[in-house]
């Protein structure tokens, strides 16, 4: 149960005021999104006498899923391990359109009472730890977020996978002038204890637009996924997707549904896997064993499944690409040349798997409505796109479905005694804290399961790391990365995928190192073993109190090791 004590108050001291004025919090979760509300759900119920707040850059809640409006946005993971295992999925839709998780997503937050915890337009831009108190300050911008999903956010950022609406906003968790959790426009101080960032690690306000050749010529109209436009109606146009990812792939088969003439216009193919959008089983076995336990066991089946199929694509790639292969040319008209169009030179999971609830796209490439040409631009006429080998492609519209322009920790800049913290200069401790940076932790989730696998354990390892400071009277936790020569291993990227938006930010991430605990593996079983049964003293972790110790924190960098 959620004790109702938890506080949090209203307002922070304005900037440049007194230091001692600063309102005080024990814990700050900044991203009112399906991480940040999972986690603000999980720390109230472990700790319901202390102080959180969760702070949202935007008017409203939902992150990803509040932010995309494209038609026939939805999961691209199963919904029963895609939900928080305190409130299971119960909708048999595995594969959940984005305003139906949406409104799971701040369902949620009034159940548990998070949405009482929530500030919206409070972006925070600034985060300095001190030793000598053991607390973090930190500086708020408020008010400056218009309402909206595609409305301008500087800095707020996201979790990747798909996104929303077709769900009325819940007034409680979109607040109106002078209603709880809203704010005049200015910049606050507050210092925290703790502080947990669930801002995932793209850019709301700008997706990946690359220039393309000649696009100057054109006079239809460029839209990105990211921003589409309201009310843009596409029955009877010509349309080109530009890309071969997971939008593209959702987009095409919903364009091609709603009356467009769609063409998917793709430099390379990606490996595709046709999943079915419902879980026939979830309500027949709940009549036997009741609605949530079935959800659960729908849930397991679903860690399990991916599991397996994920460990089989890695150590048997070719025996999975005739697999695919052969699954996508059985949904396809004979003579199609599925190896130009659906056979990737990569192996299956050097980039993420993209999911085709029910075969959709192929269905509209079977039916006409919809098709894939493989090629690159060369540039652009008034009315169409010109490929390499010289077709013109006509298209009224360009979507330009080009991916995420990478941004971690929401853009906040981050000093550790005040010395400056890049993420890409520390090494992850299991991929959810830095070494050398102070009560701190962060939402990463998996790149080949369901993002809140791992945000969960996270949040529920932080809750025991919060539990030892308490009963050893300690106020600080620091992840200390070994300096011995061998002990941490080569250094890679914490994110291993070859994916374009990754590759394009990789000079942005932290690195991690060949062994746990500061290797992420990409894997529930063992992380559930090293999350919840792990130790949480020593391991890589310090405890210490700013009473007990007045030398400052030293942040590690990678490069300062033997």
């Amino acid at each position: 149960m959620i004790d109702e004590t938890t506080t949090s108050a209203p307002a922070g001291s304005p900037a440049g005021g007194p230091s001692d004025a600063a309102e005080h919090l024990d814990v700050v979760v900044v991203g009112a999104g399906l991480s940040g509300i999972g986690a603000a759900a999980r720390l109230r119920a472990a700790f319901p006498g202390r102080r959180i707040a969760v702070l949202e850059a935007r008017d409203v809640s939902g992150g990803t899923w509040d932010l995309f409006r494209y038609p026939g946005v939805r999961s691209d993971s199963d919904m029963a391990t895609l939900g928080y295992p305190f409130r299971p999925w119960v909708d048999e839709r595995s594969i959940a359109p984005g305003g139906a998780i949406l409104q799971y997503v701040r369902d949620t937050a009034a159940e548990t009472g998070v949405d009482q915890l929530v500030r919206y337009r409070h972006r925070v831009v600034a985060a300095d730890w001190s030793s000598d108190d053991d607390r973090w300050t930190l500086r708020v911008e408020t008010g400056a977020s218009e309402t909206g999903a595609n409305a301008p956010d500087a800095s707020a950022t996201g979790t990747p996978g798909a996104s929303t609406p077709e769900a009325s906003t819940p007034e409680a968790c979109t607040p109106g002038a002078g209603a709880p959790g809203a704010a005049t426009s200015g910049t606050v101080t507050l210092t925290a204890s703790f502080l947990f960032l669930a801002s995932g690690y793209y850019r709301y306000d700008q997706g990946h637009r690359p220039e393309l050749p000649g696009e100057d010529a054109y006079e239809g109209l460029f839209v990105h996924p990211q921003h589409w436009p309201e009310g843009l109606d596409t029955a009877g146009r010509d349309v080109v997707v530009v890309g071969s990812g997971a939008t593209a792939m959702t987009l095409v088969p919903a364009l091609a549904a709603g009356g467009a003439r769609v063409t998917m216009l793709q430099r390379s193919p990606t490996w595709v896997a046709a999943l079915p959008s419902r879980d026939r089983r979830l309500l027949p076995r709940a009549r036997r064993i009741g609605l949530r336990a079935s959800a659960r066991v729908s849930r397991w089946r679903g860690i399990a499944g991916g599991l397996v199929t994920y460990q089989f694509s890695r150590r048997a790639p070719e025996r999975t690409k005739r697999l695919l292969r052969a699954r996508v040319a059985a949904r396809l008209p004979e003579g199609f040349d599925v190896d130009r169009h659906f056979t990737p030179r990569y192996d299956p999971w050097d980039e993420r798997l993209c999911v085709v609830p029910d075969g959709d796209l192929f269905r509209a490439l079977r039916d006409g409505t919809a098709r894939v040409v493989t090629d690159t631009i060369d540039g652009f006429t008034a009315r169409g796109v010109r490929t390499s080998s010289g077709e013109e492609l006509p298209a009224d519209v360009v979507v330009t479905a080009t991916g995420l322009t990478l941004q971690l920790f929401g853009g906040v800049r981050m000093t550790v005694d005040g010395r400056v913290v890049d993420p890409a200069e520390h090494v992850a401790y299991k991929g959810a804290m830095l070494d050398g940076v102070p009560n701190m932790a962060f939402a990463i989730g998996y790149t080949n399961a369901s993002w809140t696998l791992k945000i969960d354990l996270v949040v529920r390892f932080v809750a025991r790391v919060l539990s030892t400071m308490e009963a050893r009277g300690q106020t600080r936790v620091v992840p200390a990365a070994p300096t011995r020569p061998g002990r941490l291993g080569a250094l890679s990227p914490l994110i291993d995928l070859r994916s374009g938006y990754v590759a394009r930010g990789l000079h942005l991430m932290p690195k991690q190192g060949a062994r746990a605990p500061w290797r992420l593996h990409q894997d529930y079983l063992r992380d559930l073993v090293l999350f919840r049964l792990g130790r949480v003293r020593g391991d890589g972790l310090t405890y210490g109190s700013a009473r007990a110790s007045s030398s400052p924190t030293t942040a590690t960098r990678p490069k300062d090791r033997p």
